[in-house]
């Protein structure tokens, strides 16, 4: 048996009494359940930690929920949420996050391509005082086709989100509950949660893990992903910076189409007086009132949107920052609903 993780500023009876949580979305997995569950069972009774693992049935179209049922029917510990349909991974994972009870957080692929032994490891990177640790597929196991975009993806969502990580794209990961607590999850945003733990000043690292190769059931994965991944990052970079002034962003733009409707107006201007092109003889009249009226519109969308997030952030008490603890403050004073 392991010894008890210590965390910073905690005594080891209080870590002992923290639960684990691990959450699985499934889709389509029936030949990989049983001997994943089976390599749980023994992973977790090597680490000696209270524990449960939550399967999130996505819509599966086999046996994988029979399966699922069986293997609750026969280990409490094992929950499992079923969704009426396939609503994708990102939805899975925050129906895992919903249903977890546990203080560590930890999610996972159940195509057995990541390794239940890694938790002992994940979990002693965080008792270095972490609040997320992430799993970083060094040795990929995978088709080149799926490597090389994921290789540019990570080094596109590491550039502009300024938090760098390998491997967004891999499930395996911990996380302390708080960091998770106010985390709402849309599109493919799941692999983005560490971009969104270290932004409200949570302390991130990656570590590499295991990767097996795939030896039942098909990827789920496509190029299309992909660009739904690219849209995805616009929104998560646009929430980040710009959330609570969103009237930069489009009157920045705004100001910049009417900067180049005045430039488009003086060049046909000076085209007219200098006998040069006539105003029916050139395309710049209507391109100086198309950008004029583009400007004053995404001007006014810019105060429409800053009147939805001062309403969104004053209606429900929403505060702009987060905090990490206070000093000499009562709870009603510190409470934050972000923190």
């Amino acid at each position: 048996m392991s010894e008890p993780l210590t965390f910073p500023g905690t005594s080891a009876e209080a870590v002992n009494a923290y639960e684990l949580s691990l959450f699985l979305p499934v889709y389509n997995e029936e030949g990989n359940l049983r001997p994943l569950h089976a390599k749980i069972t023994q992973t977790m009774a090597e680490l000696g930690r209270s524990y449960e693992v939550i399967y999130v049935d996505d819509g599966s179209k086999d046996k994988s929920y029979e399966i699922l049922r069986e293997i609750a029917a026969e280990d409490p510990r094992a929950k499992v949420v079923r969704f009426r349909r396939n609503y994708g991974q990102t939805a899975a994972m925050a129906a895992g996050i919903r249903a977890a009870k546990g203080e560590i957080l930890i999610p996972m692929d159940a195509d057995m391509q990541n390794d239940p032994s890694d938790i002992a490891n994940l979990l002693a990177k965080l008792a270095e005082g972490y609040d997320v640790v992430s799993g970083w597929r060094k040795d990929r196991q995978d088709h080149g086709s799926r490597v090389l975009p994921s290789m540019v993806a990570n080094r596109l969502i590491s550039w502009i989100s300024g938090v760098h990580l390998h491997d967004y794209g891999c499930s395996l990961k911990a996380y302390r509950r708080e960091v998770l607590q106010d985390v709402q999850l849309y599109g493919e945003m799941h692999r983005f949660i560490p971009i969104y733990a270290s932004w409200a000043g949570a302390r991130v690292t990656e570590m590499p893990v295991t990767h097996h190769p795939r030896l039942s059931g098909v990827s789920k994965y496509g190029f299309s992903r992909i660009f739904k991944v690219m849209l995805d990052l616009i929104t998560v970079k646009f929430l980040a910076s710009y959330a609570t002034k969103p009237i930069y962003v489009f009157g920045g733009a705004g100001f910049t189409c009417i900067g180049l409707s005045v430039v488009s107006a003086i060049w046909a201007l000076y085209l007219k007086f200098m006998h040069l092109a006539d105003f029916i003889q050139t395309p710049l009249p209507l391109l100086t009132v198309t950008l004029a009226i583009m400007g004053v519109q995404l001007v006014l969308m810019g105060l429409l949107a800053e009147i939805s997030m001062r309403t969104y952030h004053e209606s429900q008490d929403k505060l702009t920052y987060h905090v990490r603890n206070t000093l000499n403050l009562d709870a009603v004073c510190a409470a934050s609903p972000d923190s």
